[in-house]
């Protein structure tokens, strides 16, 4: 009983740390998918303080990484215009309404421990889990999602 407890145990601690990273991954996606819509609709609608007529990716990073728990998460945030475009056929589109922004907003997430070697057996995470939100608002209706 005691080498099978020798075996099993480094396995069953690797699975331990996959299963506590996979449930902290997943609360964290969830809590980011709720706070990204907020936040672009509190904070990226509405001009900066320097008085710019852009989105404020800024400040809409900034309630972002408020929301998570900062010691495993990373918060990015883009804004891009809706503006014409050409389609993958090579065509220029024109939108309906030319004042829509789209935010994307990433989340990467570090798992812990970073690397652990037990026994021979190793758990080596990848060096950072993504999730991306994307929200479309109209700039000049504040609150208006697409």
């Amino acid at each position: 009983m005691t080498v099978e407890m020798a075996v099993l145990m480094p396995v069953t601690i690797v699975v331990a740390l996959v299963a506590y990273n996979l449930v902290r991954f997943v609360g964290a996606c969830a809590l980011f998918d709720r706070a990204a819509a907020d936040c672009v609709i509190a904070h990226g609608v509405s001009p900066s303080e320097g008085g710019g007529d852009g989105p404020d990716v800024e400040s809409v990073r900034a309630a972002l990484e408020g929301a998570l728990p900062s010691e495993s998460c990373e918060v990015s945030v883009e804004a891009e215009g809706s503006g014409s475009a050409a389609s993958p056929s090579g065509a220029v589109t024109f939108p309906l309404s030319p004042s829509l922004t789209t935010f994307t907003c990433t989340l990467r997430y570090r798992p812990w421990p970073s690397s652990f070697v037990l026994a021979g057996v190793g758990f080596s995470p990848p060096l950072a889990l993504v999730h991306e939100r994307s929200v479309v608002v109209d700039c000049h209706r504040p609150g208006v999602v697409v």
